[in-house]
């Protein structure tokens, strides 16, 4: 069982407060104040064309866009022929573009390539690539080869076009992104993998641990005599005999 959480995201080069959000996001700095990408992640827009103006810039380039350091792979190829399932905070999906079966993947906060209704009237989410990629080029971005660039002629506008605007299929409210702030979070369950597996040994390996999202000092398993990590730990299903988080960042 691995875990990947806050600390790991930069690992790959995905950093949020650099070069990256000066060359996607200056023009919202200059007019808004903030500056990195996570700030402006919680920014109240003025209409839905500019909070997707932002978005689609946000979500394609940590998305979409190739990680700079290929950190992914080189954990598939120690885990490959393995039995392994990867519970991730990450919403970037690096797990699943490095090659890690979808099936063994398990994205407790989300996935930044997925929409929901934002009500939610149903638990089904829904790809959202070919939208994305029509409101970046429509603010003037070009791709290619999977790069995000900038107009070369001017800034790009921020406002996406109203009929972009992404609605539910079912119900025709506003989508939102499939990530976890509140209950209305639509998730997938990764409880088989532990059901199937119930009186195995499994090693939990925790990678890149933040303080503000640590998964295993909270995971349930869906099993009523293994509900937290410490009572994991007491059954003898853990190697890392520490919840202190401070040792942890050097286990």
């Amino acid at each position: 069982m691995l875990s990947s959480s806050a600390r790991a995201q930069g690992c790959p080069g995905f950093t949020y407060n650099d070069e990256r959000f000066e060359r996607y996001f200056s023009d919202f700095a200059a007019k808004y104040g903030f500056h990195d990408m996570y700030s402006g992640g919680f920014y109240s827009f003025p209409s839905q064309e500019e909070f997707w103006a932002y978005w689609s810039r946000y979500i394609f380039i940590n998305r979409y866009q190739n990680a700079p350091k290929s950190v992914h792979g080189v954990l598939l190829e120690l885990v490959r022929d393995k039995d392994y399932f990867v519970i991730t905070t990450n919403v970037d999906h690096c797990f699943r573009k490095a090659g890690f079966d979808k099936k063994h993947l398990f994205y407790t906060q989300g996935d930044y390539g997925l929409f929901q209704c934002s009500e939610p009237c149903c638990q089904e989410t829904f790809d959202n690539e070919k939208t994305v990629r029509a409101m970046v080029e429509a603010q003037g971005f070009t791709v290619a080869d999977g790069v995000l660039t900038p107009p070369t002629d001017g800034t790009p506008t921020m406002a996406v076009p109203s009929e972009l605007l992404p609605g539910c299929p079912h119900c025709g409210r506003p989508m939102t992104m499939n990530l976890r702030c509140d209950d209305k979070f639509a998730e997938e369950r990764y409880e088989n993998f532990l059901r199937t597996r119930d009186g195995q040994k499994i090693l939990f390996l925790e990678l890149g641990v933040g303080y503000n999202t640590p998964v295993f000092r909270s995971l349930r398993t869906g099993n009523k005599r293994t509900k937290t990590l410490r009572k994991q730990r007491i059954l003898g299903h853990l190697q890392i005999l520490t919840t202190n988080y401070q040792e942890r960042l050097y286990a």
